[in-house]
């Protein structure tokens, strides 16, 4: 069922090599890899203590920034891809002289002198070779046999507002009958036969031919929303064959009045089915759009990009400056990280101007329209102040919530957020939240929902505690009343499989499992991994899909890691587990922030803050255990 995806573009590199700097610098032996940035010059020894070469992308860097205990690969992108059937393909791509097709690039974890020193080995061989490499597909996977043989249940289609059929789903369950192709059938020409719905997984069904009863030896999975499935009746109407299979032939004598008696009070498709799948596969996006998009390298400012691919509603948009449309970033339509072309201007948010003056041809402004909306809020009575403390998800490491604080608010109820113990001077790792975000919670929600909470990086007095935290800042904790506490009737439960973005690497979809659920907060498991690799998503987030949902769009799925690649985690993982401490889980990432100041180029700006609008928050006392 699921052999032979649309490929996903993808690029092989995600930044542009810096000048390299003319200041004179000591000789060097010549066994020393050299990597120049920005006047700064890096050398680090061969060997185990300095260098160390990726297994997967082949690509030479700092082993101590290296991805896991192990350091055998420079990103998580990288291990998940060693470990996944596209190797085969990967390996043959770089026999023939091709560039890697994985390489983690969107808000990036790996430090920056990491990046940089992989970036400069591999630039020569780069820069003549192709710059856009389609994902190769994966064989081998099937969400039919993979549910059956580990009886899995599915998200349904309607928990999933975004999706196509999302909001139109009906009543389509288990007993609808459909007119399908038959493949047990002799005959040279295209024949159909009636079967009805044992099983639904997502856009998934199990279908059982008419006629079979309880015999489930020709049972198969067919994508509901394909072309090939009909309501009840579409045969008669189009002049096409209905053909009993051939297994069944001589079961019945009279095989109309069977399917009279079968079919009469049993319900089918909308017979206006396949143009619902059709309209709802409409996107308004269109490529050449300009759209203003977070910075993939620094997060607290946006950028100018273009759409250059639109995809079942996900976006490729390549950076207004890249001129092999190589530096690109993924995001769903309704991402709250994209916005119209004047969105950073008009709440004060930092913006970098694009180094193209005049717009490029054929391209043009996003209508504002398009853009999903957030609540309007009222600022004027009790509201945010900069240095109140709150509870964040991080945004470089999703699977941890951290304590964090306003650092800045801007207007229309958007907040800037920094996370304790691990921000840059310069405020260039600060990330723009709304105050209705599903992803900020007030002081003890972890408490409270006896979720770990990330404690500041280097905070020595552990077991932490916000009232202890709070005197010793001389800081206040955001009023509860503040947050956004609607939680809607979503429909997920816990061990429901479903297809995920891995937010880390925002151009794959995984296979996901849903492990907890607090309100609308949601634990996405990425099947075959470890828990480090865990996601907190909210329940309407448009990076979640039903099963089927990549079979239907046409874009790849990333399948559960195999087993050979978990037993290979398994030791090292386990002692990290029985190890864990409330320390702050971002290593990689403060490196990156220390050497931020040294990297930001200077075509940045603030711009002033404008007005801001209505409507608050009630409160919400299951939030938050008051301290005495």
């Amino acid at each position: 069922m699921f052999d032979g995806y649309d490929s996903c573009s993808e690029d092989t590199s995600s930044s542009s090599s810096s000048d390299e700097s003319e200041e004179e610098v000591a000789p060097l032996p010549s066994s020393l890899p050299i990597i120049k940035n920005n006047g700064q010059v890096y050398t680090y020894p061969d060997g185990k203590s300095g260098m160390a070469t990726c297994e997967m992308c082949g690509m030479v860097g700092v082993r101590d920034a290296f991805y896991s205990k192990t350091k055998r690969f420079c990103s998580v992108s990288c291990s998940r891809s060693y470990s996944s059937n596209s190797k085969k393909a990967s390996i043959l791509a770089r026999l023939q002289g091709k560039p890697p097709t994985k390489k983690a690039k969107v808000l990036q974890k790996q430090p920056l002198v990491a990046k940089l020193a992989a970036y400069a080995q591999y630039q020569a061989t780069l820069q003549n070779q192709a710059k856009t490499k389609a994902a190769v597909p994966v064989e081998g996977f099937s969400w039919g046999n993979y549910i059956n043989s580990n009886s899995f249940t599915a998200a349904p289609v309607t928990c999933f507002k975004h999706a196509p059929m999302g909001t139109c789903w009906g009543d389509i369950s288990e007993g609808v009958r459909v007119e399908v192709p038959n493949t047990d059938c002799s005959l040279p020409t295209k024949v159909f036969w009636i079967a009805g719905i044992v099983k639904l997984a997502g856009y998934n069904a199990l279908l059982r031919y008419e006629g079979f009863e309880n015999d489930s030896s020709l049972d198969f999975w067919c994508n509901v929303c394909g072309s090939d499935i009909h309501p009840v009746g579409w045969c008669a109407t189009s002049g096409k064959p209905l053909v009993p299979p051939r297994t069944i032939q001589h079961k019945y004598t009279n095989w109309k009045a069977f399917l009279v008696k079968r079919l009469t009070g049993a319900k089918t498709l909308p017979p206006d089915f396949s143009q619902k799948v059709s309209e709802s596969m409409q996107y308004p996006f269109k490529t050449s759009m300009r759209v203003e998009v977070v910075d993939k390298t620094h997060l607290c400012r946006t950028r100018v990009a273009v759409v250059e691919s639109v995809i079942g509603g996900r976006l490729r948009l390549v950076y207004e400056e890249s001129e092999d449309k190589t530096d690109d970033f993924w995001c769903h339509m309704y991402s709250p990280l994209i916005h119209h072309l004047g969105w950073s201007r008009s709440i004060g948010h930092r913006f970098k101007r694009s180094d193209i003056t005049k717009k490029q041809d054929g391209h043009f402004d996003a209508p504002p329209h398009l853009f999903m909306k957030v609540k309007e809020v009222d600022a004027a009575g009790e509201w945010f102040k900069e240095g109140m403390k709150l509870e964040a998800i991080d945004p470089l490491n999703l699977s941890a919530i951290c304590v964090a604080t306003i650092r800045k608010v801007l207007a229309d109820g958007y907040l800037m957020i920094g996370i304790d113990g691990s921000e840059a001077a310069d405020g260039s790792d600060w990330f723009c939240y709304h105050a209705t975000s599903p992803s900020i919670f007030p002081v003890g929600f972890c408490e409270i929902n006896m979720i770990e909470l990330t404690p500041p990086r280097g905070y020595a007095k552990l077991p932490f505690k916000w009232f202890d935290y709070l005197r010793e800042t001389d800081s206040i904790a955001a009023p509860v009343k503040l947050f956004n506490k609607e939680v809607p009737n979503h429909g997920f439960h816990v061990g429901m499989k479903l297809e995920a973005v891995d937010l880390m690497e925002p151009r794959l979809v995984c296979v996901a499992t849903v492990t907890r659920i607090i309100h609308r907060l949601l634990r996405i498991h990425f099947d075959g991994w470890e828990d480090e690799y865990d996601q907190w998503v909210d329940c309407e987030s448009p990076d979640l899909y039903p099963v089927g949902w990549c079979q239907l769009t046409g874009y790849q799925l990333q399948p559960p890691a195999p087993q050979s690649s978990r037993d290979s985690q398994s030791s090292s993982s386990k002692q990290k587990k029985k190890a864990k401490s409330q320390q702050y889980k971002g290593h990689k990432k403060m490196t990156s922030l220390q050497l931020k100041e040294e990297l930001l180029d200077g075509e940045e700006y603030s711009f002033l803050q404008g007005a801001s609008d209505q409507e608050s928050n009630g409160s919400a006392s299951y939030y938050i255990k008051q301290e005495p």
